[in-house]
């Protein structure tokens, strides 16, 4: 039987596909409030800002491409069961070629009604696919409140973190890519891997992780990819 490995990824793992992240020197968070563009009450105090902020990010995710770390980690699926468990909201490891793949945060080629039932339940069945698109003020989804984005605002619950630490916990292996491991409950993660589960962490900064289970790799995404496939002989 083939072991399971869960990849818990962050926005390191996409940097190196020109894909803005927040928190590093000259991150998004430099430009942008956090609490203007990201927050629930930044969405109810500015709804055009918020859909402006998230249209330029669907916009710079159309030109970004699966970097060689994305496409690494979907080559696994080849010798091992994969479940990707990622922090960022775009689409790279899909288009890369992972086949399963959990969304904390939300995603960003995705919207939602702003008086839906997914804050309450996680589910997508209110939830539309529009790609690249912009969403604008006015913009209404089929039960008539607005569209907003699909993203789990800061201030809102993670309706999927259950469904991550039910993968975490059956985890043969348990690899995380490009996080920080300061956003919770996504940084916490790890807590739930099995006493006898190898944890690899990839990132070039140091992660405050004391854990005797760890191994780090302080390289950025796609040079700690090849030295972890190196480690498990994949």
């Amino acid at each position: 039987m083939k072991k399971h490995i869960v990849v818990l990824t962050g926005a390191g793992v996409s940097a190196e596909s020109g894909f803005a992240t927040f928190r590093d020197t000259g991150g998004l968070w430099e430009q942008y409030n956090v609490n203007d563009v990201a927050s629930i009450e930044g969405w109810y105090r500015n709804r055009p800002l918020v859909l402006d902020f998230y249209n330029q990010r669907r916009e710079q995710l159309r030109d970004a491409r699966p970097n060689a770390a994305h496409l690494a980690i979907a080559a696994l699926e080849k010798d091992y069961l994969v479940d990707v468990v990622t922090q960022n909201v775009d689409n790279l490891h899909e288009r890369a070629g992972s086949t399963k793949v959990v969304h904390l945060h939300g995603e960003l080629t995705k919207v939602r009604p702003e008086n839906g039932i997914y804050d309450r339940t996680g589910s997508e069945a209110e939830v539309i696919d529009i790609g690249y698109d912009a969403v604008h003020l006015g913009d209404e989804a089929p039960n008539g409140s607005q569209l907003r984005p699909h993203i789990v605002f800061f201030g809102e619950a993670v309706p999927k973190i259950e469904q991550a630490i039910s993968l975490v916990e059956k985890a043969d292996i348990l690899l995380i890519v490009g996080s920080s491991l300061q956003v919770y409950p996504a940084a916490g993660l790890y807590r739930y891997a099995g006493n006898d589960c190898p944890i690899y962490v990839i990132d070039p900064k140091p992660v405050e992780l004391h854990d005797p289970r760890v191994t780090f790799i302080p390289e950025v995404a796609t040079k700690g990819m090849t030295e972890f496939v190196r480690l498990i002989g994949a």
